[in-house]
C-alpha cells in the first residue's frame, strides 16, 4: 500500500513539473514576441518630406510616391508644410521636422533662405536631400529631380517637329526664376537645331492663369502668323491654350505646355494643346527617399569607418527621366492622377 501511495505521489509529481515548464516555455515565448515586437517599433525608421504649395494637383503624386516608397521599404514617412507659397511657414514646418529628430528629411529646395535650415539639420545628424529644386550650397547629401534644361529641350523638339521646323514660337515664362529660365535656356537651344524656328518673345505669366491668358492674347495680336506657344510651367500651358481657344486658332496655332494637371491632359485630350513635358513626379520621392534609406542603412564601405573618416558615399545628383505626352498617351497620365488622390 505504501508502494502505491509513493508511486502515485511521484507521478503526481512529474505531472505538475512537466505542466510547470511548459506554462514557463509558453510565457517565456510569448515575452520573447512581445520584445520582438517592441524591438520593431523601435528600430522602424521614419522619414519626412518638407514642402509647400501641397494644395496644388502637381504635389499630389509625390505625396502618393513618398507614402509607396515607406511602404516599400517598411519605414514611416510623413508629408509635411504649408498648403500655400508661404516660405515662413515652410520655415517652420522644417524646425518642426527637425526637431523629431527623423531618419532623413526631403525637402523641396524652392528658395536659397532653405540653406541655413538644411545645415542645421545636418549638423544635428539627420541627412537631407533636395528635390525637384536644389540648393547646392547647401549641405544637402545629394538632389533628386528633373534637369530643367532637358524639360525644355524635350519640349522644344517636340513641338519643332510638329511644326515641320518652321514657325514663329512665343515663350511664356516667369522671368528671373532659375528654374524656369533653365527651362527657356532649352527650348532655345532645341530651336536653334532648326534655322527655320524664330522665337518671337518672351512673355511674363507670374505664374498667374489670368496674367498668362491676358500675356498670350497679346502675342497673338502682335504676332498674327505664330506658329506656337511653349510654356515653362502649366500656367503659361493653359494661358496659351485658352487664349488660342477664344482666338479661334486651334490647330493653327500649337501649344506646347510643362507637368500633367488635370487641365493640362484633359485640353490634350480635347484637341486644344498639342502636348506638356512630364516631370518623373511619382519616382522622385521614391529615390530621395531610397537615397536617405542607403545612406543610413546600405553604405558601401568607402572606408573601414565612413562616418569616422566624414566620407560619403552613394550619388549626389539623381536625374529622373522626361517624358512628352500627347494625344496618344495622356489617358494614361489622367487615369494615374485619380490613383493619386483615391478616386
Amino acid at each position: 500500500m505504501k508502494k502505491i501511495l509513493m508511486f502515485i505521489l511521484v507521478m503526481v509529481f512529474i505531472v505538475s513539473m512537466l505542466a510547470l515548464g511548459s506554462g514557463c516555455k509558453a510565457g517565456a515565448a510569448e515575452e520573447e514576441v512581445a520584445e520582438e515586437e517592441v524591438a520593431e517599433e523601435e528600430v522602424a525608421e521614419e522619414y519626412i518630406y518638407v514642402s509647400c504649395m501641397g494644395n496644388l494637383e502637381f504635389f499630389n503624386a509625390h505625396k502618393y510616391g513618398w507614402k509607396w516608397g515607406g511602404e516599400v521599404l517598411g519605414v514611416k514617412t510623413d508629408y509635411v508644410g504649408p498648403a500655400e507659397y508661404d516660405m515662413t511657414a515652410m520655415l517652420a514646418a522644417f524646425d518642426a521636422a527637425i526637431a523629431r529628430n527623423p531618419a532623413g528629411i526631403a525637402v523641396f529646395a524652392v528658395e536659397p533662405v532653405l540653406e541655413p535650415t538644411i545645415n542645421a539639420a545636418v549638423a544635428a545628424g539627420i541627412p537631407v536631400v533636395t528635390i525637384l529644386g536644389d540648393l547646392p550650397n547647401s549641405d544637402r547629401l545629394a538632389f533628386v529631380g528633373s534637369n530643367q534644361f532637358d524639360l525644355g529641350y524635350v519640349g522644344g523638339k517636340n513641338i519643332a517637329e510638329a511644326l515641320d521646323g518652321e514657325g514663329k514660337v512665343a515663350i511664356l515664362s516667369i522671368p528671373g526664376v532659375q528654374m524656369f529660365d533653365d527651362r527657356e535656356e532649352g527650348f532655345r537651344a532645341a530651336f536653334a537645331e532648326y534655322p527655320g524656328i524664330e522665337v518671337v518673345g518672351v512673355g511674363d505669366t507670374k505664374a498667374d492663369t489670368v496674367t498668362a491668358i491676358s500675356v498670350a492674347k497679346d502675342m497673338l495680336t502682335r504676332n498674327p502668323d505664330l506658329g506656337a506657344f511653349v510654356g515653362t510651367d502649366s500656367t503659361g500651358g493653359i494661358g496659351a491654350a485658352t487664349a488660342v481657344e477664344e482666338a479661334g486658332l486651334v490647330g493653327k496655332v500649337l501649344t506646347v505646355s510643362m507637368d500633367r494637371n488635370s487641365d493640362v491632359l484633359e485640353k490634350i485630350l480635347d484637341g486644344t494643346l498639342t502636348g506638356t513635358v512630364a516631370q518623373d513626379d511619382a519616382a522622385m520621392p521614391f529615390w530621395a527617399l531610397l537615397t536617405l534609406y542607403h545612406y543610413n542603412n546600405n553604405q558601401a564601405p568607402l572606408t573601414t569607418d565612413n562616418k569616422a573618416a566624414g566620407a560619403l558615399t552613394g550619388p549626389s545628383v539623381i536625374n529622373t527621366y522626361v517624358n512628352y505626352i500627347d494625344k496618344t498617351n495622356a489617358s494614361y497620365y489622367l487615369e494615374a492622377n485619380k490613383i493619386y488622390t483615391g478616386d
